[in-house]
């Protein structure tokens, strides 16, 4: 699995990913912040936000294939939270509500997405931390970051292991137990792997604080 598929284009050349990092965390949480503030009746004003984020997505040379990758894993998600606002009416009303709870969801995320994608993790973290941000949280942040990827590789080599196991056609049924023993193997192997991973790191003089030669 390629290691930059949750940032993949924040190493480009582009004059967005030569802007200091501080300064692309700052824009981009005050659109975060205006998208969220502005009431959903001003929607000229938010499909101005929408436009802005699109392009400096282009400017950024991020390609729309890979944003409209990213939304679809976000989207039903978002759906589902935005529909129990009129199921807890009785479909009688709450449809505007959960259409600003979508719009604001997808351009926020739309934000975020333009920030990690024009800055490099070691230094977007950097600059978290020069902003104020507790220590705890950047390293959780760079914790995060660097174990998803073994995480996603120990659920390839469990999902092939699964499949050279599996013959001829399964019911639905039968793919959906396979799935949930299959979530909570890796939910235990991770935690044993974090184990390990702890011991590890305090016998090498971990003190809570990651130091960088810059």
């Amino acid at each position: 699995m390629a290691v930059d598929f949750l940032d993949r284009y924040s190493r480009g050349s582009t004059w967005c990913h030569r802007w200091p990092a501080r300064l692309k965390i700052v824009l981009t949480l005050a659109v975060i912040v205006a998208v969220v503030l502005l009431p959903i009746s001003l929607w000229p004003i938010h499909g101005c936000l929408a436009c802005l984020i699109f392009a400096a997505h282009a400017v950024a040379d991020i390609p729309l294939s890979y944003l409209l990758r990213r939304v679809a894993l976000l989207l039903p998600v978002v759906l589902l939270m935005a529909l129990c606002v009129p199921l807890s009416r009785g479909f009688s009303g709450g449809w505007e509500l959960a259409s600003a709870l979508v719009a604001r969801a997808l351009l926020t995320f739309l934000a975020a997405l333009w920030l990690v994608n024009t800055t490099p993790f070691d230094r977007l973290l950097a600059a978290f931390r020069q902003l104020g941000m507790p220590r705890s949280f950047v390293v959780l942040l760079a914790f995060t970051y660097r174990y998803l990827f073994v995480v996603f590789d120990e659920l390839a080599r469990m999902r092939t292991a699964q499949r050279a196991r599996t013959f001829g056609r399964r019911s639905p049924w039968a793919v959906w137990n396979s799935t949930v023993q299959l979530v909570a193997m890796l939910l235990i192997r991770s935690l044993n792997r974090s184990e390990r991973v702890h011991q590890a790191m305090l016998s090498r003089g971990w003190q809570g604080e990651f130091r960088t030669i810059d």
